[in-house]
């Protein structure tokens, strides 16, 4: 017997906005920066200068709403603290 497995778009959608944000940290890492410094920054300012370009990562946490970001992570958070 296959076992179905059923995942609700906002799952999905998730999943990728946690694979993008890892992705950019890591780059930003790579580079040298803080990241969490640098992505505080983007959140607050919305300026994607705080992004490097390296590995496309600017041009990823672009694709995501910054609202969708506090979401996903205050989301974690709360899930995180129980």
């Amino acid at each position: 017997m296959d076992d179905t497995h059923l995942y609700r778009v906002t799952d999905i959608n998730i999943l990728e906005i946690k694979k993008i944000l890892n992705e950019v940290y890591q780059a930003l890492k790579e580079r040298g920066y803080n990241p969490t410094n640098q992505l505080v920054g983007y959140l607050i300012s919305g300026d994607p200068g705080y992004i490097s370009s390296y590995k496309d990562a600017r041009k990823k946490i672009q694709q995501v709403d910054r609202s969708k970001i506090i979401e996903v992570l205050l989301t974690s958070f709360q899930g995180n603290s129980k």
